[in-house]
């Protein structure tokens, strides 16, 4: 099996992490070492904490609810606000 060494990433984790730890070498080069990762959608740290992941999801959602609450302040009839709010959702799920 081949190693792609731009795909591949070496993440530490629990009470390993606090030590030092001999990076993981394959004969192209060195494995590069993250904190943090996205996987399947789920963004996985190290310290095994959802700080990271809700991070992500909040940057990514929050342009779209400040569009929302200006369409809220130009007074869009509530029935059109939750036209746009359905079509919106599955751009929210999707993140």
């Amino acid at each position: 099996m081949i190693i792609n060494q731009n795909k591949t990433k070496e993440m530490i984790l629990g009470s390993l992490a606090k030590q030092p730890i001999p990076y993981l070498t394959i004969p192209s080069g060195v494995i590069k070492r993250v904190d943090a990762f996205k996987l399947l959608g789920v963004t996985v740290s190290c310290d095994l904490s959802w700080e990271a992941h809700v991070n992500t999801i909040c940057a990514r959602v929050a342009p779209r609810l400040y569009y929302l609450k200006q369409l809220k302040r130009t007074g869009l009839p509530a029935a059109d606000l939750l036209h746009c709010v359905s079509k919106k959702r599955t751009n929210f799920e999707t993140v």
